[in-house]
C-alpha cells in the first residue's frame, strides 16, 4: 500500500526572512502580451532595455564562445578591461550576473539580522528585498512632491547610522539623479560605519550636470561600492553582466565571497568585452534614447500629465488613476509598461523609452483615453495579474 505524502510542509522548513519577502516582478514577456492582447506588434516598454539592441561586434564575439567550457570564475579579462576603462585597480572590481547579483552580495556581505538598510521610496525592489532576505530592517525616505531626493530627510536617516545605504542615481523608478552638491552632502552625512552603495545602473544616460559618482566617492576617502551594468546602455540585458567598483581590495574580496562561483557565464563575459570595446555604438544609441525621452516627456506634459524629470532611459508618469487599470488598457493596445503598486505611488507608471515607433504606439494608446478604462481585458490578460508588474515594486 502506497504511503500518502503530506504535501504541506511545516513552517520549520522555511527561512522566515525569505518566506515573508515581497515578490520581485520581472514583468510581462512578449509572448504573454501577444496572447493577452491578441496583437502581434508589442511595444516592450517595461524593463528599461535598450531598444536598439547591442553593438554588432557582440554577435561576432559570441560565435567564438565554447559553451562546453566553464567560464572564467574570476572574469580576469573583463576586470582588466574595466580596470583600464575606469582607471581602477582590478582587485577592486567584482563582476556579477547583472548588477542585481551585486546588490544581493552587498546585503549578504555587509548586513546581518536586525541591521538596518536605508534607501529611498519609491524604490527599486531589490534594494528592499535583498536586505530583508538576510533579516535586516529597511528604512525608506520618500521622494519630495517635486520628484526629487529628500536630502534633509536622508541626512536625518543617516544620522541614525544605518549599516548600509542603497542610493540609486539615476533613481529607478523616478528618474532623478543627484547633482554634485547633493551627492557631496550625502557622502559627508554618511558615517564611516555605513557601507555606501551607489547604484549607477543608468549612469551612461545622464547629462553633463550629473557627477560621475565613482570619481566623487574616490575623492572622499570613505568606504564605498559603486554598481554599474551592461544591461541598459550597452544592450546586454539578456546576458546579465554587471559589476561593482569597491573602494578597497578587502571590500571587493568580501563582496566576491558573497556571490556564487562561475556566476558570469562565458557568453556574458565575451559580450561585455566586445561591447566595452565599441563605445561609439553605445553612445550613439544613448543619444537617440535621450532625444526620444525628452520628446515623449514633453508630449505627456502638454497633455496635462505630471512627468518626473529623468536622467535615465525611462519616465515616471502620474496618470491620475489606478496604475493597474492603465497597464491593462495599454496592454490591450500592445504596450507593456510597469504599473507602480507601491503606496502611495500606485497612480504612477514607469515607461521605458523605446524606438520612435514604439513611443508613438504608447503615446497614442495612453492619450487616446487617458482618464477612462476601456472594456474588461481578456481572461488571459486577467490571469496574468502578477506578470503585468502588479507587485509593490520591481
Amino acid at each position: 500500500m502506497a504511503t500518502k505524502v503530506n504535501s504541506t510542509l511545516p513552517d520549520v522548513y522555511f527561512n522566515p526572512h525569505v518566506a515573508s519577502l515581497p515578490k520581485y516582478n520581472a514583468g510581462l514577456g512578449p509572448e504573454a502580451a501577444q496572447a493577452a492582447s491578441g496583437l502581434k506588434t508589442i511595444a516592450r516598454l517595461a524593463s528599461n532595455e535598450n531598444p536598439y539592441g547591442c553593438s554588432p561586434s557582440v554577435s561576432k564575439a559570441l560565435e567564438a564562445v565554447e559553451p562546453w567550457r566553464y567560464s572564467d570564475p574570476g572574469c580576469h579579462r573583463l576586470r582588466l578591461a574595466l580596470s583600464e576603462h575606469l582607471s581602477v585597480s582590478p582587485d577592486k572590481l567584482v563582476i556579477g550576473n547583472g548588477s542585481e547579483e551585486m546588490i544581493a552580495a552587498s546585503a549578504r556581505a555587509f548586513l546581518r539580522p536586525d541591521a538596518t538598510a536605508l534607501t529611498v521610496s519609491p524604490c527599486f525592489g531589490l534594494h528592499e528585498i535583498e536586505p530583508l532576505a538576510v533579516g535586516a530592517k529597511v528604512e525608506k525616505v520618500p521622494m519630495t512632491p517635486s520628484f526629487e531626493f529628500d536630502i534633509i530627510g536622508l541626512e536625518r536617516a543617516l544620522a541614525r547610522s544605518p549599516h548600509l545605504l542603497f542610493l540609486p542615481s539615476p533613481w529607478n523608478p523616478v528618474g532623478a539623479a543627484l547633482n554634485h552638491k547633493e551627492l557631496r552632502r550625502l557622502v559627508s552625512a554618511t558615517p564611516d560605519s555605513t557601507m555606501f552603495v551607489l547604484d549607477e545602473a543608468y549612469y551612461e544616460f545622464t547629462s553633463e550636470v550629473i557627477p560621475d559618482g565613482l570619481s566623487l566617492l574616490r575623492e572622499s576617502g570613505r568606504p564605498y561600492i559603486v554598481l554599474r551594468t551592461f544591461s541598459k546602455a550597452f544592450g546586454l540585458a539578456g546576458l546579465r553582466v554587471g559589476y561593482a567598483v569597491c573602494s578597497s581590495a578587502p571590500i571587493a574580496r568580501m563582496l566576491a565571497a558573497a556571490k556564487t562561483p562561475f556566476n558570469v557565464n562565458a557568453s556574458a563575459q565575451a559580450a561585455a568585452l566586445a561591447a566595452l570595446a565599441d563605445p561609439g555604438w553605445m553612445q550613439g544609441s544613448v543619444r537617440q534614447i535621450v532625444a526620444e525621452r525628452e520628446r515623449v516627456a514633453n508630449r505627456l506634459r502638454q497633455s496635462g500629465l505630471r512627468v518626473a524629470p529623468s536622467e535615465g532611459n525611462f519616465l515616471f508618469v502620474e496618470t491620475g488613476r489606478s496604475s493597474e487599470c492603465v497597464a491593462r488598457d495599454l496592454l490591450k493596445a500592445g504596450v507593456i509598461v510597469k504599473p507602480w503598486m507601491e503606496t502611495p505611488y500606485d497612480s504612477f507608471i514607469r515607461v521605458s523609452v523605446g524606438t520612435p515607433e514604439e513611443n508613438d504606439q504608447f503615446l497614442g494608446a495612453l492619450l487616446r483615453h487617458p482618464g477612462a478604462s476601456e472594456p474588461a481585458v481578456s481572461a488571459k490578460a486577467s490571469s496574468a495579474r502578477y506578470d503585468l508588474g502588479l507587485a509593490p515594486h520591481a
